[in-house]
């Protein structure tokens, strides 16, 4: 075939979930990947040669892909609980301390605060700082799957003192005015703020209020912001959509390369195998970024690309590592978000360096352990013998940095990353 009702350019989540709406709804749908593997930034690999270890290749938990979608398609995949959410170690007055956010202990977490502050304040702040975030997404997630919802007709849905309470603070201000009114420990304002800076170089009191669009990214998700574990890795819910889409007749093309779209007549320009090929879809989707859609389009000149903030490192342990903290268990410090260098005041510091395109002197950054919740991307002997995956994604890392000498840049920030992670280990 070469005339479809639809040809969408990009096999990634979302363009897998619109192939499977339009496909069931009985269109023609064709489906072009430029790699071998479908999916985009949710697969799962085995990144390291010999190691039977899967790692998500970039995205690492799920909370903003609506229920709804799982239930329309049919999608067979398990999330689960995370039973801490984050464990944030510190060193105050020369002694190793750490803020450790039970799922299932609200009186472990509430210990952990007053072993971290001295007193029960910061905790019963923190409680009302989320309630907030909480009166925000339950108003905001149902909006997602409907028609696009205007600012006005969005706020006068925040039609209660509480509710118009955080929509100031996440709509009006920059997020710090409202987060530094409620909050008052350095590391608690930190453990709060870094939700705002994963992916983007900003901070707190940003004019553009890019903060706050990217902390309403993650505390949005299902209504409560929670992050939860995909079993067998992230790929498990591009491997559903991709079935999903086959079983409903969506033509998948991988290795695809498409070079050019002409917009006025739907006609996609693709190589695969050396070879040249053109389709024609009614409509024409694009799941890529918008720098690489202009491209596409035949306007380079109009490539825009965001640059890049994040460095990220795959590792497999042997064994979880101890802390320095005392009180505190391998398995709970790693089954959540561990924190590290990211306290609110820091942040500041790294955001300036990085702005200036250097590399922060203490990189802030956090680490995320799957096989503490899921062992399944392990192989069963690789888990009996206590082996665990680790990806730590760090922030403020700025891509100009590794311009000059990319090799150098990457082994320099891998030592600055594993300075900071020995610093808290015993």
């Amino acid at each position: 075939m070469t005339h479809y009702d639809v040809v969408i350019v990009g096999g990634g989540h979302n363009g897998l979930v619109s192939a499977a709406y339009l496909a069931k709804a009985g269109l023609k749908v064709l489906i072009l990947e430029r790699q071998g593997q479908l999916g985009g930034a949710v697969q799962s690999l085995q990144v390291f040669k010999g190691v039977a270890a899967r790692l998500s290749r970039y995205s690492y938990l799920l909370s903003l892909f609506p229920q709804k979608i799982s239930d329309d398609l049919g999608l067979r995949f398990e999330s689960r609980r995370r039973a801490v959410a984050s464990f944030t170690p510190t060193v105050r007055d020369g002694a190793h301390k750490a803020l450790l956010i039970s799922n299932t202990d609200e009186q472990r977490t509430l210990e952990s605060f007053r072993q971290l502050t001295g007193s029960d304040s910061e905790y019963h702040a923190f409680q009302r700082f989320n309630h907030l975030m909480e009166v925000f997404a339950e108003k905001v997630w149902p909006t997602l799957l409907q028609p696009m919802v205007t600012r006005e007709a969005m706020q006068a849905g925040f039609d209660d003192a509480e509710s118009r309470e955080a929509w100031e603070m996440l709509v009006e201000q920059p997020l710090g005015v409202g987060l530094e009114r409620l909050l008052q420990d350095d590391r608690v304002r930190g453990l709060a703020f870094t939700n705002a800076k994963i992916g983007v170089l900003t901070q707190p009191h940003d004019p553009t209020l890019l903060q706050n669009r990217t902390y309403i990214y993650h505390i949005i998700g299902q209504g409560t912001g929670e992050w939860r574990v995909v079993v067998g890795g992230m790929g498990a819910v591009s491997e559903a959509l991709e079935q999903c889409a086959r079983q409903a007749g969506v033509e998948i093309i991988t290795g695809a390369a498409v070079e050019r779209i002409d917009a006025q007549t739907g006609q996609v320009h693709y190589t695969r195998g050396g070879r040249s090929f053109e389709v024609e879809g009614a409509y024409v989707l694009a799941n890529v970024a918008p720098s690489t859609l202009e491209v596409m389009l035949g306007r380079p000149e109009k490539a825009q690309i965001d640059p890049g903030a994040v460095f990220k490192i795959n590792m497999v342990l042997k064994r979880l590592p101890r802390l320095k903290a005392a009180g505190y268990s391998p398995a709970e410090a790693f089954t959540g978000t561990f924190h590290m260098d990211e306290g609110y005041e820091a942040m500041k510091a790294s955001f300036q360096q990085a702005t200036q395109g250097l590399l922060p002197d203490q990189p802030p950054g956090e680490m995320y352990c799957q096989t503490m919740t899921d062992p399944s991307t392990l192989a069963p002997e690789l888990a009996a013998q206590g082996y665990h995956t680790i990806t730590l994604f760090g922030i403020d890392i700025p891509v100009r940095a590794f311009h000059a000498d990319n090799e150098g840049t990457r082994a320099e920030t891998l030592g600055r990353y594993v300075k900071a992670i020995n610093q808290y280990l015993d």
